[in-house]
């Protein structure tokens, strides 16, 4: 546990072109194969069908430009029983897609997804992976090599980037320079073989990363084991070249589910509530409410529950039918993927530094896609 001298290293938080559209990818980033004729639905399948990826498989059955074709599970019974539910062939392994899809959500256990998505793209099929994108970033920087090398949309699941919260406020953002997050919830079972730092905190990282789009130059963190053999509750500050300061906090047991950003720029402030899908922002000169502080406004603004898990899959198809690179792209899970790497070895995760250092071999979700 403990601090870091600015970081050496962190190759994974280099933004080569922080002038690029923040809620976007890269454009230097190669194009997509676009699959143009939206007449034609897109053959797609789901990889790992547990908690999550059951979820996956209904949003492709009811998306009105797909034809969701199978569902791909170890899991004899779980596979028969979702595929049943949608309507979609029940197949035991991912290699029996290969030929027969256009695009595939993988919602397998963490320590699979490289081995299937390269699979898979070697394959010519464009690819949906859940966070984190793989286990080491050697891994993903070969998917992302593979995708651009063919032509595929490699998009990878950072669902919060789809929190209508966060979209509200996103044309808002300029130049942050300090980001407090809590992401606090109560101990659950499910996902207590990784520290909470790649249960949780990654979707702080990830989201902070695309705010900021600066170089990180020094991560300090600490951890506790409180209820597992892991850390269960993490605290982590990062400098970024810019001068921001993020300093994030992420719990498994605490009683109470927050899920907050507050970000703080010249002539503003913004509190968002992830989870309540609330913001408020405070601005020098703007023109929301005045308040009792001279030249500052308020606006509160209240959105909708809304299906980020819809709208992510949405932006997926889009991608595909157009050839633009997606949302969340392989090298943004890439970066989020290598910061919780180095937060976990200073809040002394071994668990998630030993599958690291084994390629992939440590622990994932549980079997059957259970996320």
């Amino acid at each position: 546990m403990g601090g870091c001298p600015p970081a050496t290293g962190l190759r994974s938080v280099d933004h080569p072109n922080p002038r690029h559209e923040r809620y976007g990818s890269d454009p230097t980033h190669a194009a997509s194969r676009p699959v143009t004729a939206s007449s034609t639905p897109l053959r797609t399948a789901v990889v790992g069908v547990g908690y999550l990826g059951r979820f996956h498989a209904q949003k492709y059955a009811a998306h009105p430009e797909c034809d969701l074709v199978a569902v791909v599970d170890p899991d004899e019974a779980r596979r028969h029983e979702v595929a049943t539910e949608v309507g979609a062939e029940a197949l035991a392994a991912h290699a029996d897609l290969l030929g027969r899809v256009d695009a595939v959500s993988i919602v397998s256990p963490t320590r699979s997804h490289h081995a299937v998505a390269r699979d898979l793209l070697e394959g010519g099929i464009h690819v949906l992976v859940e966070k984190p994108i793989t286990v080491t970033a050697d891994e993903a920087r070969e998917l992302v090599a593979i995708a651009e090398a063919n032509g595929l949309v490699l998009q990878v699941g950072h669902l919060e980037r789809f929190n209508a919260a966060i979209l509200g406020v996103a044309p808002l953002l300029s130049e942050p320079r300090f980001i407090e997050g809590h992401r606090l919830a109560p101990f659950n079972p499910r996902g207590a073989d990784v520290s909470v730092v790649l249960d949780l905190m990654i979707h702080d990282v990830d989201l902070i990363l695309n705010m900021v789009r600066s170089p990180i130059v020094s991560i300090d963190a600490n951890g506790a084991s409180v209820i597992s053999d892991e850390p269960d509750i993490a605290n982590a500050r990062i400098g970024f070249e810019s001068g921001c300061v993020a300093n994030l906090t992420a719990s498994r047991v605490t009683p109470r589910v927050e899920r907050k950003l507050r970000i703080f720029q010249r002539h503003a402030y913004m509190s968002i509530d992830l989870h309540a899908r609330k913001t408020a922002v405070y601005q020098l000169g703007g023109d929301g409410m005045p308040t009792p502080l001279p030249g500052i406004t308020m606006k509160h603004a209240d959105y909708p529950e809304g299906d980020a898990l819809a709208t992510e899959i949405d932006a997926f198809v889009h991608s595909i039918r157009t050839g633009e690179p997606p949302v969340v792209s392989g090298d943004d899970g890439r970066r989020a993927l290598e910061t919780v790497i180095e937060i976990a070895r200073l809040v002394g995760d071994e668990a998630a530094l030993d599958a690291a250092a084994a390629g992939g071999a440590g622990p994932g979700a549980p079997s059957g896609g259970e996320r």
